[in-house]
């Protein structure tokens, strides 16, 4: 069989056949169990040893797959994806015209493979390994770096350290020229919280308060979930809605605007919320 000069560590099978997906090269596997141990049964009865179980990340169609629960054989030549454990994915899979299309859910279609002269469904996939990759960074300013280690000293705490040789191994270094950002944060000052409103309404209807609580459990008889409230801010009266769903906040604000300003003759000319976004779902 002859696959245009393609080697067979870049070919994988579609086998409806196959029970699990395999892979027969170690380097393919991003992340890889080699404690675990299984075997697997071929058609003519032999057995193959499986040496571990992983991830793969192949190259299909210029995008990444992710393939979960590869087993790794190495007595393997030719790599084999399940059809059932695909199916089991949730993928949909489609033979149709020569061809085998998978959809994915979210993604649509991530593969489309033609069946080749003997009658063979091969996926030409290049493995994309995970590389782990550790960077190594080199702080130029010594004196910034002590300033972190020593929590946050300062500059004459660390000159003291140094002078009475306080501390082994500390280098000599001369006064930095950055800020610590850290260090400003915390060193600045908040107005304190005003115990009391500085104003006050005058009138009804002046300024109305309104406020939803959370899920209540368990729900009512009447399958009510939530209770908004609204509170007039002069004579602290406060009015009670049941409501299903949060979605109906706003709905139940316009009936209330109309009753209470209706049974007062006055309008409201205030609102104040905790701009939770109930009304505007």
């Amino acid at each position: 069989m002859e696959m245009n000069n393609i080697s067979n560590e870049d070919l994988w099978f579609l086998d409806s056949g196959c029970s699990n997906h395999m892979c027969g090269k170690k380097d393919y596997f991003s992340d890889l169990n080699d404690k675990f141990r299984d075997s697997v049964k071929l058609g003519n009865n032999a057995s193959m040893a499986v040496m571990g179980k992983g991830n793969v990340r192949l190259q299909v169609n210029g995008k990444t797959q992710i393939f979960t629960n590869v087993f790794f054989v190495p007595e393997l030549k030719n790599n084999l994806l399940s059809i059932g454990q695909l199916q089991e994915k949730g993928l949909d899979i489609l033979f149709q015209h020569g061809r085998c299309k998978v959809f994915h859910h979210e993604q649509g279609l991530i593969m489309d493979i033609k069946m080749s002269a003997n009658r063979m469904f091969v996926l030409h996939a290049a493995s994309h390994p995970l590389k782990i990759v550790c960077f190594n960074t080199i702080i130029e300013d010594m004196v910034q770096l002590w300033h972190c280690r020593y929590g946050h000293l300062s500059f004459t705490g660390l000159k003291t350290l140094q002078q009475k040789q306080m501390v082994n191994g500390l280098p000599l270094f001369t006064s930095s020229s950055r800020l610590c950002k850290d260090c400003l944060v915390g060193k600045q000052q908040r107005d304190p919280f005003p115990k009391k409103s500085t104003w006050k309404a005058s009138q009804i209807l002046q300024l109305m308060h309104a406020d939803i609580c959370e899920l209540i459990k368990p729900i009512s008889n009447s399958q009510k979930r939530y209770l908004l409230t609204f509170t007039d801010d002069f004579s602290r009266k406060t009015w009670v809605f049941f409501l299903a769903a949060k979605s109906e906040t706003f709905n139940a604000f316009k009936r209330f605007k109309v009753h209470v300003e209706k049974e007062t003759d006055t309008f409201i000319r205030g609102l104040r919320t905790d701009r939770g976004g109930e009304f505007t779902s």
